[in-house]
């Protein structure tokens, strides 16, 4: 990806956008927000029962709900404003988390007792579709969690595979399902798969096929922040920014180009440099890459896929190690 970077100074000054929403009207919109529903990161107690299809549904709802609901992140629907994006608000991704219930409690029962297969690949992605138009049927056909519903979806299914594992088990068995091809699927001339042909990236197939790698960093970057006393919501936009420093987001290749994703990264990088957003440098960092990406019309919503898997995994595991 270094070298596609490189490429992107000989094809010039990638399109400029202005700013869809009025900027916020106090600084303060800047300091992290308290963590909504913070009682829902699972405790022991609560996953001795994990074999429940339900209990793995209510986890990825809520790693969904707090995603969206973590106030700063740049570029990113919050509770400030629609960020880059002008059909979307948080009410609507807050709406799509909850009508997502029913798809990964699906999605877990299709998986238990079951090793990674062909059949089984296919079954899940049916539930998968099913999910997407129950998305589109409570958006009013927004596309809010298309990715999150691929990812937090197979994390749901391993782990329904797998009730006493790991994280770094989950994310492998995840993995271990992603690699095989779903024959029923038609061909979709969706954004990501065009900026994948575009740049040459891997996108959210190849996150999965992997094992989320990126959703492992995430998990790491918040659990360090935590333990150097970092709020949790200062925590978790720590985790984004480490995922924004180094994933080909194909969110933000699509609407910004590689301009976009080297601003991307650049500013992910001088926010952590500066203190993580636990600080007011590395807080001021953060808003400045904010400003760029609006002015950009970019969003690294990839990015934002791979924090609500962290903190998937942060509930399946929360004892564990960094993943």
């Amino acid at each position: 990806m270094s070298d596609l970077l490189d490429r992107d100074a000989s094809r010039g000054a990638a399109r400029a956008s202005r700013r869809r929403f009025a900027p916020p009207q106090h600084e303060d919109c800047w300091s992290p927000s308290p963590v909504p529903h913070a009682e829902e990161r699972a405790t022991g107690a609560r996953l001795e029962a994990r074999s429940s299809s339900q209990l793995f549904a209510d986890l990825a709802a809520s790693a969904l709900i707090a995603e969206a609901s973590l106030t700063p992140k740049p570029g990113l629907v919050d509770a400030r404003g629609p960020g880059a994006h002008a059909d979307v608000e948080l009410s609507h991704f807050l709406a799509s988390a909850e009508a997502l219930r029913p798809t990964f409690a699906a999605l877990a029962r299709a998986a238990e007792g079951r090793e990674p297969s062909q059949a089984l690949r296919e079954e899940l992605a049916a539930v998968g579709r099913e999910g997407e138009a129950a998305m589109f049927a409570a958006t009013g056909g927004a596309n809010t969690h298309r990715g999150a519903i691929w990812a937090l979806g197979l994390l749901v299914a391993a782990a329904a595979m797998r009730p006493a594992a790991s994280a770094t088990d989950i994310r492998e068995t995840a993995g271990a399902i992603a690699r095989f091809e779903d024959s029923a699927a038609r061909p979709l001339d969706l954004n990501g798969a065009r900026a994948c042909r575009a740049y040459g990236v891997t996108g959210a197939r190849g996150e999965a096929a992997a094992g989320f790698p990126h959703a492992a960093t995430a998990l790491r970057a918040l659990r360090t922040s935590r333990r150097q006393g970092a709020p949790e919501a200062a925590a978790r936009l720590d985790g984004l920014l480490t995922v924004m420093a180094t994933l080909d987001d194909t969110c933000l290749l699509h609407r910004g180009g590689l301009r976009a994703l080297r601003i991307a990264r650049l500013g992910a990088r001088a926010a952590l440099a500066a203190g993580g957003a636990g600080t007011p440098d590395g807080m001021a960092a953060a808003k400045a890459l904010d400003r760029r990406l609006l002015a950009l019309n970019a969003s690294p919503g990839g990015a934002a896929d791979m924090l609500a898997a962290a903190l998937l995994l942060d509930a399946l595991d929360p004892k564990g190690e960094d993943a």
